[in-house]
């Protein structure tokens, strides 16, 4: 379909004629304008092709939340050049192995990391870089986004075919080196056009942003679609202390608010003032990145009555929502229904579709679809087929085409032969009073060929619970193969940025 803008800069250029004096970004007691931001983004697009950057250079982010953020991936997009925002969680070793895969040359970074950047692995890969957050030494190395923002000279655009290598995201790397998802603007903008319909947003909304911008949920629905909608970003840099999220919330009257299970998990159990519950303005809450428990729903539509919580569905090769329950009509358990322009199946292994209602492979379709791994062409041929995306998912659809997840295939358990969904165990074990979050795993066995077993987190506060009531619990939903063999009591599940659980950490210890 057509989009409204050719590229990132093409939409900064062309908001900041129409809403130049609106406000685009409130970050603190900030406020910035559509111009400003286009300002901003030109001065840096100046400096960074004083430096050499050109037309398919790639340039990396690491970057907290941040106006400066979005201010380098317009100034990036203006040259031509290729954005790589990268998780800040990462260390020395694991950010220098992205620098050097994607070839970035240079690196925007926050100075809250200064320890994981300024290490020899990591310069000795870079041209330069540039620093936000109150960098107090400069030299053609190293500068602040002040030093640069006084940059006299002026650039012309490249505007570059909307299908072309915009931004470059990097994958959680769950099971194994992560993967950069190459893509393109009109990746982006499918999903923003189509995120923005599927919830009603419009230039009214103002969209709460406190999950990291480096992720592909936050980049596209946060950052992406508030500014191609023309609406309103509330920036908050830090998810510590929690409080200032809810006091942001109601100050600058947000209306969309982004999160994913462990802040919903929180909320439920947050007691908040009651003039935070009589004048907040928010109309939805969108959850993504990993599966919602039904007690956490059902807590959340229990404690927030004007709002609705619509549970999502998508990965970063996907750019990344696939699904979202839409406005009209939620069903629990869903993750909703396709984004406009989006086709999805459920197949077999031979890509056959199969009924509605029966567990298969689930595929994607549509303009979201990544333009393939960087460096790692085989992989891409193995994951997009005939247009259609393999998204390593198993689940099922409906008659009205409400989608279902039911596992990633990879963590499948085959135990005698028989499928073990473990996220059908988790849900029952999450069930059971006392715990927060659980994860199974199937481990090698020799008379089965694999058995699940459970790692569980206690909710806080909570010391132990009675394993003999949590087995009745288990045999009570779960057919006696499904339950787990062993079951471990840990302090804390390994997880990465956006709380999914990383079950290839568990299994380590297995082998």
């Amino acid at each position: 379909m057509e989009y409204l803008f050719t590229g990132f800069y093409d939409l900064i250029l062309t908001q900041s004629k129409r809403r130049g004096n609106k406000t685009a970004l409130f970050v603190g007691d900030e406020k910035v304008s559509y111009a400003k931001i286009r300002e901003r983004a030109d001065v840096l697009a100046a400096y960074l092709s004083s430096r050499g950057i050109k037309q398919g250079d790639k340039v990396a982010l690491f970057m907290r939340n941040s106006a400066e953020f979005i201010y380098a991936i317009f100034a990036i997009s203006k040259l031509g050049a290729v954005s790589v925002p990268i998780n800040t969680f990462l260390k020395e070793g694991e950010l220098a192995y992205i620098l050097e895969d994607s070839g970035a040359k240079a690196l925007f970074s926050s100075v809250i990391y200064d320890q994981v950047v300024s290490s020899n692995e990591v310069q000795s890969l870079l041209a330069f870089t540039i620093w936000e957050g109150g960098y107090a030494g400069n030299s053609l190395d190293h500068l602040s986004f002040e030093e640069v923002f006084s940059f006299p000279e002026s650039v012309e655009a490249v505007f570059v075919n909307i299908d072309a290598l915009a931004t470059i995201i990097y994958t959680s790397g769950t099971t194994g080196k992560p993967k950069g998802a190459m893509l393109s603007a009109r990746n982006i903008f499918s999903n923003a056009h189509g995120g923005g319909l599927h919830v009603n947003a419009s230039s009214k909304d103002r969209i709460v942003v406190f999950l990291p911008m480096f992720h592909s949920f936050t980049f596209a629905i946060g950052v992406i679609m508030p500014l191609y909608l023309g609406a309103s970003a509330v920036i908050v840099k830090s998810l510590k202390p929690f409080s200032n999220i809810f006091k942001q919330v109601l100050i600058k009257r947000v209306t969309i608010f982004l999160g994913i299970p462990d802040v919903y998990n929180a909320l439920v159990k947050a007691k908040l003032p009651w003039y935070f519950m009589w004048f907040n303005k928010v109309r939805i809450f969108v959850s993504g990145a990993a599966a919602l428990q039904a007690k956490t729903l059902e807590g959340m539509q229990q404690k927030f009555k004007r709002s609705t919580l619509l549970e999502g569905y998508g990965l970063s090769e996907a750019s990344p929502a696939v699904s979202i329950n839409p406005i009209e009509k939620q069903k629990p358990k869903s993750v909703g229904t396709a984004l406009y322009g989006y086709e999805i199946k459920i197949v077999d292994e031979n890509m056959l579709e199969l009924v509605r209602g029966e567990v298969g492979d689930i595929i994607v379709k549509g303009e979201n679809v990544m333009l393939g791994y960087l460096n790692r062409p085989e992989v891409t041929d193995e994951t997009i087929i005939k247009g259609w995306l393999l998204t390593g998912d198993m689940g099922y659809m409906d008659e009205e085409d409400f989608l279902y997840i039911v596992d990633r295939k990879k963590d499948l358990v085959i135990s005698k032969g028989i499928n073990i969904y473990p996220r059908e165990l988790e849900e029952v074990i999450d069930g059971f009073k006392g715990v927060a979050v659980s994860a199974v795993i199937g481990i090698p066995d020799e008379k089965s060929g694999e058995i699940p077993i459970a790692y569980i987190e206690l909710e806080e506060g909570v010391e132990h619970i009675e394993l003999g009531e949590l087995k009745k619990h288990l045999r009570a939903n779960l057919a006696n193969f499904k339950i787990p063999k062993q079951v471990h009591i840990i302090d804390s599940l390994p997880k990465n940025a956006t709380g999914k659980v990383l079950k290839r950490a568990l299994k380590e210890e297995h082998l």
